[in-house]
């Protein structure tokens, strides 16, 4: 799906997705279309704007029909193993993620978990996910937003596939500026040596499969520093979910 396809969402929506959670069961307004339901993004918004796409098995970059894997990776595949996007960045995805991100519209974490968890279902080159880390804030960040947007995806995951999820066996040891305000070319020198394991913990993922969650995955240049990290410390295989991927031509923010 393209940006042209998605109708607008008007600021009010912005506004309205980071107050008051819904409770579970009781009427709610659809953080797109605004139209009343029981759940915070209704279904006929998920038909309409979370169609499946085509996308590269390793990277998740959108690709033409029947196509499995861009040239990019069939040239110089990433260091995961493979990666699953549920939706594209781009309306409404974009706006939610952002009130999401920056504006503690946390009701929308479970939302995005049910995302994931359709796309992966209708995925088969990702594996089931045996242990979920979320990538990690630095702790000026942290304290700047008060949560992290990555371990609200995961831990809700962990919860609805009954795996666990951890938010402290990987971290983040080297504060970086925001991959938003870098040229994609140099994102990835942006976050070389920004994450390493809890020295203690390391042989948790020897032989292991491993899932990385984030929200938004652009150039793949966090969760790829993340996959080296975890490559070394022996684990058995990476996979990478986002709930949200930049299109080809775009150049948002990971």
């Amino acid at each position: 799906m393209h940006a042209a396809d998605a109708a607008p969402v008007d600021s009010s929506s912005l506004s309205d997705a980071t107050t008051a959670p819904p409770r579970r069961g009781w009427p709610s307004l659809c953080a797109v279309c605004r139209g009343w339901g029981r759940m915070r993004v209704c279904d006929a918004c998920r038909a309409r704007f979370a169609r499946p796409t085509p996308r590269c098995d390793r990277c998740a970059i959108d690709v033409p029909a029947g196509v499995t894997r861009c040239g990019a990776c069939a040239l110089d595949p990433p260091p995961f193993d493979a990666a699953l996007a549920a939706v594209p960045y781009a309306p409404p995805w974009d706006h939610l993620v952002a009130a999401f991100k920056f504006h503690e519209a946390l009701e929308l974490a479970a939302p995005f978990a049910d995302l994931l968890i359709g796309a992966h279902a209708a995925t088969a080159h990702v594996s089931a996910p045996s242990l979920l880390l979320p990538v990690p804030l630095g702790a000026a960040r942290m304290r700047e937003r008060g949560y992290n947007q990555a371990w609200e995806i995961a831990r809700r995951l962990g919860r609805r596939l009954r795996v666990p999820a951890d938010p402290s066996l990987l971290l983040r040891v080297r504060e970086t500026p925001h991959q938003l305000a870098l040229a994609p070319g140099r994102r990835a020198a942006n976050v070389r040596g920004a994450f390493a394991l809890d020295p203690l913990r390391v042989a948790e993922v020897r032989g292991r499969a491993v899932t990385v969650v984030d929200d938004v995955m652009t150039t793949g240049a966090t969760l790829g520093e993340i996959a080296r990290v975890l490559r070394q410390a022996g684990a058995a295989r990476i996979d990478v979910w986002a709930v949200a991927r930049t299109p080809r031509d775009d150049d948002g923010a990971n």
